[in-house]
């Protein structure tokens, strides 16, 4: 067993990105999902709601699309360290995140509820595009960097900069297929 110590970034946003859509299995299309703080409140199931979802195919010519809307009830916000057990230990086969083992972070984060009428990232729908045409890169290029691997993604970002912090094989993917 291994222990990952990681120092949280204090996000305005976190992210999840599939670099293979995960609903149609299709490799030319990427799948992300964006909240408001930490990522918690997104890969745990202890935050109901929906997220910010889009899919945006991988081509020269990135355009992003919008399938859902957020509504989630707060966001988490924190700092310090967390830490958390080997997360390949963690997944029960063809499901990622299976959740046996907790995430820990040393200072408790506090809930925010969430007041969506300030966020850039719903209203400004530039914003919003590049934003997502930026996860998108990030995607893509982590994908070509594994060999072509479909990956599940973890992120943040936090003024002005994104952060990756975790990228893992995408499960229920086939690793052989090229394509969509």
């Amino acid at each position: 067993m291994a222990v990952l110590i990681q120092q949280v970034v204090e996000a305005e946003y976190a992210f999840v990105i599939h670099t293979a859509n995960p609903f149609t299995g299709a490799r030319d299309e990427l799948y992300g999902e964006v909240v408001l703080g930490l990522g918690e409140t997104l890969c745990s199931g202890n935050y109901p709601g929906r997220a910010l979802g889009f899919i945006c195919r991988k081509s020269k010519t990135l355009q992003p699309r919008l399938v859902s809307y957020p509504s989630k009830g707060v966001a988490l916000r924190g700092k310090g360290l967390i830490v958390r057990s080997d997360s390949n230990g963690e997944d029960l086969e063809e499901y990622a995140g299976a959740g046996l083992y907790d995430s820990v972070l040393l200072e408790p984060p506090h809930e925010e509820l969430l007041d969506y009428t300030e966020s850039p990232l719903l209203w400004d729908e530039q914003y919003r595009k590049e934003f997502f045409k930026k996860i998108t890169k990030i995607g893509i290029e982590i994908e070509k960097a594994l060999d072509g691997c479909p990956q599940d993604i973890e992120g943040a970002f936090q003024n002005g900069e994104y952060y990756v912090v975790q990228t893992r094989p995408q499960v229920g993917i086939s690793t052989t297929l090229k394509g969509g």
